[in-house]
């Protein structure tokens, strides 16, 4: 008898449909698997028989032969188990056969028979929703994660028994619910790390915010225990909250990347990545036989944090360039290309030199040429992609010493949500949504200049020998400077303070060795 049941795989951080198919027949027993399998998909049918047999449901001793279609695409992983499982008990007429009609089941079997957590399950109840699938049974630990998107219902098993139960008579299922409004007001009270925290450091809090205003990455230039780490992990407190749909979609990259934990289903807190410098480029930009998310992705809507940034390799600096630029990561295998998001913003550190002590030449030993090979570990064309830089001086004994708090990220947090309110509103239709995003016509056209603007312009443009790249980051960096201050217009204020935060040439930073 033929029976067929829908499952899903995981293409990148999207699910597809996978149609399981199942036939029993007379002929030599035999449990055979089609469909251009990988390894752990072919193994499933050692792992349903046992499965079954140890859930009262032992196999007749038939041919039985499972396709999964479509068979040009490469399945990979344990998703299939479950859906396997069902289409073969319609099969052999354990469960009604149009009782799989218009649902899709995913999850991975135990010799034991219970189901096990599997990744990607909002992906693919995401799918599922979108072709039209009104139920999905997913492993009960991923239930509540599935049940983020309400486009289609969604229960949770925890046994093949209860799989059965629930198949011979569907009426039974109880949804799986999510409240995502409660689990977004969470985010507030679970933010500890503020900017009232940080003593001193006025520019680089000024800095800071203009990064987060406009989405502009951030390079800080310090000796060692002057505050960068600690400003860096302060910034996603200043970054507005995230909306549900912004939450689902970093959320998907987190489940497709297998990160998820059932206690938390739902991300509520803008991602904050800081990789160690001994990170390769693979798991940087993300990869494997079937690639996943790698740190990139999973910065996408937060921030991607690199200390000590020449300490990193260099293969794995330069492949952040592409991203910079594009917004996402296209990996190509021969299994097919796979997209991955990369909309994050990088915030690095780093110090002057190898002791970190330049330009303090009472401290500092290092030789011209040594300052200049660790200086020379970042290439022209990264730092081209910086849109702020700023040094970051050792803080004194009486700054220290200072009981008077800072200003609070709370505070700081509303002026940035008003100046996304403003960019958002301004690029209304377009494909931008921060000044950081902004293409070379669409900077030209939103920044538009005065005569004294432009001759300010022109001037820094001639005596600094700005490359292109360079002008069209400082009229960004300007425009979200006019942002805060609720202008309209750039001004020649906010030229002048975008100026003081152009990364600096080596050629500058060697001038005084």
């Amino acid at each position: 008898m033929f029976s067929k049941v829908w499952s899903a795989g995981i293409g990148g951080v999207d699910a597809y449909p996978v149609r399981v198919e199942a036939d029993v027949s007379d002929g030599l027993p035999q449990f055979l698997l089609v469909g251009y399998l990988a390894s752990e998909v072919k193994e499933a049918g050692d792992r349903v028989r046992t499965a079954l047999k140890n859930v009262g449901c032992p196999l007749p001793a038939k041919r039985i032969t499972v396709n999964l279609a479509p068979a040009s695409v490469r399945k990979a992983g344990t998703r299939f188990d479950l859906a396997v499982a069902a289409a073969v008990l319609a099969s052999i007429q354990k469960i009604p056969a149009e009782n799989l009609e218009g649902l899709m089941i995913a999850g991975e079997l135990s010799l034991s028979g219970q189901v096990l957590g599997i990744p990607g399950v909002l992906a693919l109840t995401e799918a599922a929703g979108e072709a039209g699938v009104k139920r999905c049974i997913v492993p009960a630990v991923n239930a509540r994660e599935g049940a983020l998107i309400q486009k289609t219902e969604v229960i949770g098993v925890s046994d093949l028994a209860e799989l059965i139960e629930l198949l011979r008579h569907p009426e039974k299922g109880i949804p799986a619910t999510a409240d995502t409004g409660e689990l977004l007001e969470r985010h507030a009270s679970e933010e500890k790390e503020d900017f009232s925290q940080i003593r001193g450091q006025k520019a680089i809090r000024r800095a800071a915010e203009i990064a987060a205003a406009g989405m502009h990455n951030l390079l800080m230039i310090g000796p060692p225990g002057s505050g960068k780490t600690m400003i860096a992990r302060r910034i996603p407190g200043i970054l507005p909250g995230m909306t549900l749909e912004e939450s689902l979609k970093i959320t998907k990259i987190y489940s497709v990347a297998g990160l998820l934990t059932p206690e938390s289903p739902l991300l509520t807190r803008r991602p904050f990545r800081a990789p160690h410098h001994t990170t390769t480029a693979e798991a940087l930009a993300g990869g494997g036989r079937l690639p996943l998310p790698g740190e990139i992705s999973l910065s996408t809507g937060g921030i991607l944090f690199l200390d000590e940034l020449p300490e990193f390799r260099r293969s794995a600096l330069e492949i952040l360039r592409q991203p910079l630029e594009e917004h996402r990561i296209c990996i190509s295998r021969t299994a097919g290309t796979y997209v991955f998001p990369a909309d994050f913003m990088l915030v690095a550190a780093m110090n002057p030199c190898s002791c970190g002590c330049y330009p303090d030449r009472n401290h500092c030993s290092c030789s011209p040429r040594e300052i200049a090979r660790y200086l020379g570990r970042l290439s022209q064309p990264l730092l081209d992609r910086i849109d702020l830089c700023i040094q970051v001086p050792k803080l004194s004994y009486e700054e220290l010493q200072k009981g008077k708090e800072n200003e609070n990220s709370a505070a700081i947090r509303k002026r940035v949500e008003e100046a996304h309110r403003i960019q958002k509103e301004r690029f209304g239709g377009e494909n931008a949504c921060f000044n950081s995003r902004l293409g070379i016509r669409d900077t030209e056209y939103f920044c538009r200049l005065g005569i004294a603007e432009k001759k300010l312009l022109k001037q820094a443009f001639e005596k600094l020998s700005l490359s292109a790249r360079a002008y069209h980051r400082l009229l960004r960096v300007s425009r979200t400077i006019a942002d805060l201050a609720g202008e309209e217009r750039v001004l020649e204020e906010h030229i002048l303070e975008a100026l003081g935060y152009r990364p600096l040439e080596r050629s500058e930073w060697l001038r005084g060795v």
